[in-house]
């Protein structure tokens, strides 16, 4: 049977089977474990498996997966995010849209703590959302900001999809971080100069506070806001500076975190019996779920490897169609949008990847610089209608007087600022690539 008609019918079994609702990584490793056994039989096929688990158990990185995931769930569910929103309510509602402002500056901090976008949509959800409609936010802005903000979880360290893309790219993943930072900010950046923009233009649309409210906040409480404020804050910077100076590796780091945050909570009287096994739960669910993605991404790839499937890609996009590096580029960039309107980010990686790596590597783009492209590409179809993950997550947390048809139209000047900083970063990949090679030189 020639190669491309198997890879056909691996693509298109594994898209039938997805479609019974079925596990994600249980559909991934079934394929690619039947696919095995048909083309190598019971000698080399049944290895394939073991031989990729025990490749992921040797991964001593993966140990800084579960510690990010226990040290955002520990600053999401002891409720030590209320207190940086509360500062930057304070200090931004001065500025017209500035609580809107904070809250994307609140998504790039808890992004900062957590690595899922998840994370931030519920903490946005339950803090930011309620108070900003209170203060009469116009609601497709307020849903917007919090939808653009809570996608930056997957791009800003520690990103959990980019621990992901570096087992099955084969990429450091501190480099990725590191990657991810400039990026990250950019991003941001970009979203609060539009939400500026917005509002100084129509003011409705972000009323500032009044004066009275203002008059009412004394320094003392501003400066206390402040103190409570700053401990997420120090958490974040005693996981990371002890790791850019060299002095700890990713994985000290991530332990770092952790007891961190744990201890912040101990300290604030915010951890309990209930809140610690909340996370505890929280940490082995999402470990384990993601451990069986990738090991079965690690088969699924290497099957394709066994079948130099990448060959057929190449020589359809370079020889059939006659198309350049960049265009091929660009190509893989929109499959990627189209795909994220039905697949969430992982299963968007695990059936793409083990066909577009090797083709990255093959037309010299910098394959760090192609995490950093695939991962703002998922945010963009995070919130892409009709099915984006992040449009049904905002509207099963919004209040009842915000309609879907509101979410998706909300989301649409969010997207054309994400496609900017996307082209950005696609011109000037030093934006991304700067950083990693900075420090890595030293």
């Amino acid at each position: 049977m020639p190669t491309e008609l198997i890879a056909a019918l691996m693509f298109g079994t594994l898209l039938m089977l997805m479609l019974t609702g079925q596990r994600m990584f249980g559909v991934i490793g079934f394929v690619a474990v039947v696919a095995a056994l048909f083309l190598w039989g019971d000698r080399g096929g049944h290895d394939i498996a073991f031989a990729q688990a025990f490749k992921l158990m040797n991964w001593f990185p993966l140990i800084t997966l579960p510690m990010f995931i226990f040290m955002g769930y520990v600053l999401s569910e002891s409720r030590l995010a209320d207190d940086l929103y509360r500062m930057f309510h304070v200090w931004f509602g001065p500025v017209p849209g500035g609580l809107a402002i904070g809250t994307i500056v609140l998504m790039v901090l808890i992004s900062a703590m957590n690595g899922l976008s998840v994370a931030g949509m519920a903490i946005g959800a339950t803090i930011a959302l309620p108070e900003l409609l209170k203060r009469r936010y116009d609601k497709r802005m307020v849903t917007g900001v919090i939808q653009a903000g809570s996608s930056l979880g997957i791009l800003i360290p520690p990103s959990v999809v980019m621990v992901l893309y570096a087992m099955i790219a084969r990429q450091p993943v501190a480099q990725l971080w590191l990657a991810g930072i400039l990026p990250g900010l950019l991003m941001a950046g970009l979203f609060i100069a539009y939400i500026w923009i917005r509002c100084r233009i129509n003011p409705a649309l972000g009323p500032a506070l009044s004066e009275e409210e203002r008059a009412s906040i004394t320094k003392a409480e501003k400066y206390r806001l402040v103190m409570a404020g700053a401990l997420p804050l120090g958490i974040f910077f005693v996981m990371m500076v002890p790791f850019v100076l060299g002095y700890t590796r990713l994985v000290e780091s991530s332990v770092i975190g952790a007891l961190a945050a744990f201890m912040a909570s101990v300290l604030k009287g915010r951890m309990n019996r209930k809140v610690f096994e909340t996370c505890m739960l929280q940490t082995l669910s999402i470990s384990c779920m993601f451990l069986w993605i990738i090991l079965a991404a690690l088969a699924f790839g290497a099957i394709f490897d066994g079948l130099r499937a990448v060959d057929f890609v190449r020589e359809l996009f370079l020889t059939d169609l006659g198309l350049n590096r960049w265009e091929v580029l660009i190509l893989m960039q929109l499959s990627f949008i189209i795909m994220g309107t039905f697949l969430d980010d992982t299963a968007m990686l695990v059936i793409v990847a083990p066909l577009y790596v090797p083709i990255v590597r093959m037309l010299e783009f910098d394959l760090v610089w192609y995490g950093v492209l695939y991962t703002i590409t998922c945010q963009i179809a995070y919130m892409t209608p009709p099915f984006g993950y992040n449009l049904f997550l905002m509207r099963a947390m919004a209040p009842n007087d915000v309609s879907l048809a509101d979410i998706y139209r909300s989301i649409v000047p969010f997207v054309a600022v994400m496609i900017l900083g996307l082209a950005l970063i696609m011109a000037f990949p030093q934006i991304a690539l700067w950083l990693p090679q900075t420090l890595y030189a030293r």
